[in-house]
């Protein structure tokens, strides 16, 4: 009985600091988005897609607490997001918790079941791929009713502007993740605000300081090839 009443306060303590620290990701990500909306403004794809990386925080709140987490932050942004900033209304909500969920939700899953830099990048190709497939099919659904066009023209836009979007916007968001999901959470364990994987993150705690320093490397040249492909996409080179 004492042990029971002795786990009591831990586990209340662990869920306010989660709690905490989910709120801290979803205000970060919020100034993440209104940050990239400003700076991508003038990089338009199909004259009306513009890109976001709000999707780099919500992948880290779920490497760091799960998918379910990140589910939740991804709905909770893209609401503050409706409200406040968004032109597009519950059309918009949908389409960005859609596009978000499908990328973070199975990197972050696959990420829980090992703690290692491999099953990171792994998780992030498949949300890649699967946020592109998902928003494909729902671009085809959604956008005639908001854009006012033929669903005959939307399907000539699926290969040529939807596809390529969404694969630079995953590229550019997977390779900011990868360059600050060490920070972030360096800084969310030194404050307690984020949970040690303990054993199960052998994996990452083997990672030496100079092989993060080359993995920051290639994230950041990944990203800024994904810049230049969303420049060519927009056509402003």
């Amino acid at each position: 009985m004492a042990e029971l009443t002795a786990r009591a306060p831990r586990s209340s303590s662990m869920s306010v600091r989660k709690v905490a620290s989910l709120g801290m990701l979803c205000a970060i990500a919020y100034v993440v988005m209104w940050i990239s909306k400003t700076a991508f403004a003038p990089i338009v794809v199909g004259g009306f897609l513009t890109f976001d990386l709000k999707d780099t925080i919500i992948a880290i709140a779920g490497f760091i607490f799960g998918p379910l987490s990140a589910l939740i932050v991804s709905v909770v942004v893209s609401l503050i997001e409706m409200v406040t900033h968004s032109e597009t209304g519950p059309v918009g909500l949908l389409m960005n918790v859609l596009s978000t969920a499908a990328f973070v939700c199975p990197a972050a899953f696959l990420y829980k079941r090992r703690h290692t830099f491999r099953w990171a990048v792994s998780g992030l190709v498949i949300g890649a791929v699967a946020m592109t497939a998902v928003m494909l099919l729902w671009n085809y659904l959604i956008t005639p009713l908001y854009q006012h066009v033929p669903r005959e023209v939307v399907a000539t836009m699926l290969p040529t502007v939807f596809l390529p979007f969404n694969l630079v916007k995953a590229v550019m968001n997977s390779a900011l993740t990868i360059v600050l999901y060490k920070p972030v959470v360096t800084a969310l364990r030194k404050a307690r605000l984020a949970p040690e994987h303990g054993a199960q993150g052998s994996g990452e705690a083997r990672t030496s300081k100079k092989s993060w320093a080359g993995i920051t490397i290639v994230g950041v040249f990944i990203l800024v090839t994904g810049i230049l492909l969303a420049l060519v996409l927009a056509e402003k080179i």
